[in-house]
């Protein structure tokens, strides 16, 4: 009856993505007087979804489990920012990074909102609302 059920594995492929570019924010805000560091990012989620690559069923959590690569096959192409560098040749601005990181924690809240919202719909449809 509910053998696929997309919207669980949307929700979780974004919470996903927000987490790993919440730690690259971190790691950008951490690395601001870095002397040579550039700051990273990920594509946007719509865009990573929107290039056709989605959620498998299982995900591997190590190498050897699931006979499979650890991760999820979602790409999330971490790139690098030369743009705005200063003397020193880093390229992180603070104020941009806490703006992404704004971003981020709602990007979040809106999967877990999503979640949410179908975890309650599948509930009433079992009459169990």
């Amino acid at each position: 009856m509910f053998t696929e059920l997309n919207v669980f594995k949307i929700a979780y492929s974004m919470a996903t993505h927000a987490g790993k570019r919440q730690a690259l924010v971190s790691q950008n805000i951490a690395n601001a007087d870095t002397p040579g560091y550039h700051a990273k990012d990920i594509k946007p989620f719509k865009e990573v979804f929107a290039a056709g690559a989605r959620p498998a069923s299982m995900i591997a959590s190590r190498g050897s489990h699931l006979n499979g690569t650890a991760g999820s096959n979602l790409d999330w192409a971490v790139t690098s920012s030369d743009a705005g560098s200063d003397p020193n040749d880093n390229s992180v601005s603070v104020e941009t990074e806490l703006l992404k990181g704004v971003e981020t924690a709602r990007q979040h809240k809106r999967a877990m909102a999503i979640y949410k919202s179908s975890m309650n719909i599948l509930r009433a449809s079992l009459g169990k609302a």
